[in-house]
């Protein structure tokens, strides 16, 4: 049996409307089909005009509104909660974050430097007021516990 354009045709479309496949994947389908064809059988096949495309799916951000993050924010407590202030108000990475020292938080001036930031850049960004005394508190309680450790 020949497998002729109708049947690449229905092929491709099953993979768009009925299995639901990316964009992507259907289009990497029908090359491998094109290449069959011309490379390997040496049929030139005419251009499949009756296959319909896979649809790209938009993916819109999640964005939280303001009353979502402050429940958000209120669930978490400790070292990670105030990690996850550091991420969300002054608008840091994850791996700035965990990399920030002692001597990257300037209180007098209220900011924060980020060093070999995204593409290896430094920049420095706010340190807001509501994350002043708990990053105090914090510094203290570990200075604190490193005193007890060495004692």
């Amino acid at each position: 049996m020949e497998l002729g354009k109708e049947h690449i045709e229905a092929f491709l479309n099953d993979l768009a409307n009925v299995q639901g496949v990316s964009a992507s994947t259907q289009s990497q389908a029908k090359s491998a089909l094109l290449f069959l064809y011309r490379e390997v059988l040496a049929i030139e096949l005419p251009w499949l005009d009756n296959v319909a495309s896979a649809r790209t799916p938009k993916r819109l951000p999640a964005v939280l509104t303001v009353n979502e993050v402050r429940k958000l924010l209120e669930c978490v407590e400790g070292a990670s909660g105030l990690m996850l202030r550091l991420i969300y108000s002054p608008g840091l990475r994850l791996r700035e974050c965990f990399s920030l020292r002692v001597q990257d938080l300037d209180f007098a001036r209220r900011e924060i430097m980020i060093r070999q930031g995204k593409g290896a850049k430094g920049r420095i960004t706010m340190l807001p007021q509501t994350l002043r005394l708990p990053l105090e508190q914090h510094l203290l309680r570990v200075r604190r516990s490193r005193r007890h450790q060495s004692a």
